[in-house]
């Protein structure tokens, strides 16, 4: 259908251009043969183009074209992709690895069509607006990226060394308190790892919420919320079980929007953060264009 309308649109703009320099044909041709002819030319040329998605190039990617697309992301994109499209409940886009295609053109056929199998709908909107999205996501992956000189096998050592693996699990190794970072770098932006190192309560997810009380022997009790109602919280303890419990009989019940990952902003040193956001930004899933996302 991206395709479709992609060949449409360029086929009017195409017969817009000849009609406006005189070259619809003969004085003796009906205007619509005319039509028909310069619509059927650049489908054909404009087919060409769609089977080789490399030779299909961006035509809106001025500072205007980015700012509008831009505009429509956030109305349409970020409630799945974020703000910034550093991810959230649909994968990140500012890295600039994508799964399922990377040319311009695949990017405006996932965003026009959907992609089968996912949660991604397609947008239905002009090739021109798409066009301006595809160019807002690539002004972010020009810009986003680990700083130079840093090593994501030495961020790999202080995952190890700064006892991550304790809350956290990596390709199956490690704890499953905190969230898993097996492929956190498709899902998550440059800037949102770095602050989530420096910053953990900058962004708590809800599943990550502190649940305390003092129960009625006087032990206080934490874990991370799961659900609660008017009459009872259920609950991850910090043992790793699933706990539900009436509210009833709980003193000093609340629930804090806060993060138990303690920050590396005094623990690290700036080069030392960096080598752990490049080694975070580094784990994706393996897939069939290179493991990117």
């Amino acid at each position: 259908m991206a395709k479709l309308r992609l060949c449409l649109a360029l086929a009017v703009a195409g017969l817009a251009s000849r009609a406006a320099d005189g070259l619809t044909g003969p004085a003796t041709a009906a205007p619509t043969e005319v039509a028909s002819a310069a619509v059927v030319t650049a489908l054909v040329q404009t087919a060409t183009i769609a089977g080789n998605p490399e030779q299909a190039r961006n035509p809106r990617t001025s500072p205007a074209d980015v700012a509008a697309g831009a505009k429509t992301f956030r109305s349409h994109c970020s409630p799945c992709h974020g703000l910034n499209a550093e991810g959230g409940r649909g994968p990140n886009l500012a890295s600039g690895a994508f799964f399922h295609g990377s040319s311009d053109l695949e990017l405006l056929n996932n965003i026009s069509d959907g992609i089968p199998g996912t949660e991604m709908p397609g947008l239905f909107y002009s090739p021109d607006r798409v066009w301006q999205i595809v160019a807002y996501i690539r002004s972010l992956n020009a810009a986003n990226g680990p700083k130079p000189g840093a090593n994501a096998a030495r961020g790999a050592e202080l995952l190890r060394d700064k006892a991550c693996l304790q809350c956290h699990r990596v390709n199956g190794q490690g704890g499953r308190l905190g969230p898993d970072l097996s492929e956190i770098g498709k899902s998550r932006s440059i800037e949102h790892l770095r602050q989530a190192l420096v910053d953990p309560n900058a962004d708590v997810r809800q599943r990550y919420w502190v649940v305390s009380y003092t129960d009625a022997s006087g032990d206080k009790v934490e874990g991370f919320l799961m659900n609660e109602d008017t009459y009872s919280v259920q609950f991850i303890n910090m043992t790793g079980r699933l706990q539900s419990i009436a509210k009833s009989g709980l003193k000093d019940y609340k629930v804090e929007k806060i993060s138990k990952m303690p920050s590396f902003k005094d623990s690290l040193t700036t080069e030392e953060v960096e080598h752990l956001v490049a080694y975070l930004a580094s784990l994706r899933p393996k897939g069939p264009k290179g493991g990117t996302q």
